[in-house]
């Protein structure tokens, strides 16, 4: 399924370790804009996730459920590399990132810039998280967790029990 069968494909990567409810509001607001949403969660060698790439696709995969965002709509894939790369060969028309703060933006444009020099088919697309969702980020929700705190009101309760089992290993 690409752009080209009248299908607006966008990308949404992420290393989504976890999810929360910011991701999950970005993609439900990306779902009323494109056909289709394909959800990258990055493979970075560099960084290492609390959870497997495997793990946080399936968790990906519940929370969706939870939500009841439309699994026809949704496509979790798991890529290694370049993201304007993995949308190219997803056949997408735009990649979509979320922002939270000015710093964000700082950064989310050098990568706009970039994606548009290197595969000038492909849009970036940005949205501003919800305000309730402003200051939520994974590794807050990682922190607060190892720490006890009630994360119930960041990630749907998929997430909150996955964390609380990895936590306790």
């Amino acid at each position: 399924m690409t752009s080209t069968d009248n299908q607006r494909i966008a990308v949404y990567p992420g290393s989504f370790d976890p999810i929360t409810y910011g991701h999950l509001d970005i993609i439900k607001r990306a779902l009323r804009i494109f056909d289709h949403v394909r959800i990258g969660v990055g493979i970075n060698p560099r960084k290492i996730g609390i959870f497997s790439t495997d793990e946080r696709a399936e968790l990906i995969k519940q929370a969706c459920e939870e939500d009841d965002l439309s699994p026809d709509a949704i496509h979790i894939d798991a890529f290694k590399g370049l993201v304007y790369e993995y949308a190219g060969q997803a056949g997408a028309c735009a990649i979509v990132r979320g922002l939270r703060a000015l710093t964000d933006f700082e950064f989310e444009q050098q990568f706009a810039h970039v994606i548009k020099r290197l595969h000038p088919n492909i849009e970036p697309v940005f949205m501003m998280t919800a305000e309730s969702n402003s200051y939520v980020s994974s590794s807050l929700v990682k922190e607060l967790a190892q720490n006890g705190a009630d994360i119930s009101s960041f990630v749907p309760a998929c997430v909150e029990e996955a964390l609380k089992k990895k936590l306790e290993k």
